[in-house]
């Protein structure tokens, strides 16, 4: 952490609480940046304050839904990042209104304003023809983004895990609910899975210039695993021996389904979800051979999930977390 602010960069960070956001703010709060945490609820975003000195890091309220309140908080910004996404569409959040309408304003008053650079996150995956509405809205998202501001950078990651993902957690979670994990198509689509940490680093290092302007990157973690592998690695690191309940794809679309009425935090999948899990999310060859990567941006030793996870999903061991310190 910086001691003083030695710079006058500005950056708006879009989404700036969220579980990506959070860790693109400490990466540019380590910079020296000044930082706008643009968010729906700045009243709940008090956690990003510490990850810089006094007065760096400002929560401010906008939401992509109203472009009247996005203007403002881009005034003065030398940077500005989009990391707003949702996995599933709650109410008035769809994924029309937040990944597309959402970023196309930011974009468009990012150029009004006449920042420097504008930063975009979406997903590997993203599809204008996909079967999943998550991927055709990201895709979507990037035309509009790269309509509105040419010069921008395109972040694509892969599966994000960190403490606060809603991937190994979700799994582990259901470990220690059932006696079953479901092995969505047979466990065979692939993944790619990148540490969060490396993904904000990355961002940050776009934010200072050293990404191509107007490129699509692509980043993914040091190892691609199936979706059965994944499963086997959070049996072992969270000590539980659940048997697998193969499940074809049309019926993980029937419990999907079945579970609709029920809030997205406790829904095992969407729809939505079943359907990407088709597709898998691992870097391209072609963004390999051009360097559109983590490499390409310096990051030669991403972190591993064997590096990162087995500590956060410690927790749900059935001693609990540091049961490994009670022998």
């Amino acid at each position: 952490m910086v001691t003083r602010l030695e710079t006058d960069r500005l950056a708006t960070v879009f989404g700036g609480s969220g579980f990506v956001g959070r860790h693109v703010v400490r990466a540019l709060a380590r910079r020296g940046y000044r930082i706008r945490a643009a968010v729906r609820r700045p009243d709940l975003a008090g956690h990003l304050q510490p990850m810089g000195v006094v007065g760096q890091v400002l929560p401010v309220q906008t939401n992509l839904r109203y472009p009247q309140s996005i203007a403002p908080v881009i005034e003065g910004a030398d940077t500005v990042i989009n990391a707003v996404g949702i996995l599933a569409p709650t109410g008035k959040q769809s994924f029309d209104a937040v990944h597309v309408k959402g970023a196309r304003e930011v974009a468009r008053a990012a150029r009004a304003a006449g920042v420097q650079r504008l930063i975009h996150i979406s997903a590997i995956g993203a599809d204008r023809n996909g079967a999943a509405a998550y991927a055709r809205s990201k895709a979507e998202a990037e035309d509009a983004v790269l309509a509105e501001f040419p010069e921008a950078v395109i972040v694509r990651p892969s599966i994000v895990f960190g403490p606060e993902d809603a991937f190994f957690n979700r799994f582990a979670n259901l470990a220690t609910m059932s006696p079953f994990l479901p092995l969505i198509g047979g466990g065979r689509t692939r993944f790619q899975p990148v540490f969060v940490g490396d993904v904000a680093e990355a961002v940050a290092r776009a934010a200072e210039g050293r990404a191509a302007a107007g490129t699509i990157y692509e980043f993914g973690g040091p190892e691609v695993m199936t979706f059965r592998q994944i499963l086997d690695k959070v049996k072992t690191w969270t000590d539980r021996d659940c048997r697998y309940l193969p499940m074809p794809f049309w019926a993980a679309k029937l419990l999907a389904l079945a579970t609709w009425p029920l809030p997205n935090s406790l829904r095992p999948m969407t729809v939505d979800q079943v359907k990407m899990l088709k597709v898998g999310s691992v870097v391209s060859a072609a963004a390999e051979a051009e360097g559109r990567t983590l490499a390409g941006l310096g990051i030669t030793a991403p972190h591993s999930a064997d590096a990162i996870v087995p500590d956060y999903l410690e927790r749900f061991r059935p001693r609990g977390q540091f049961s490994h310190y009670r022998g």
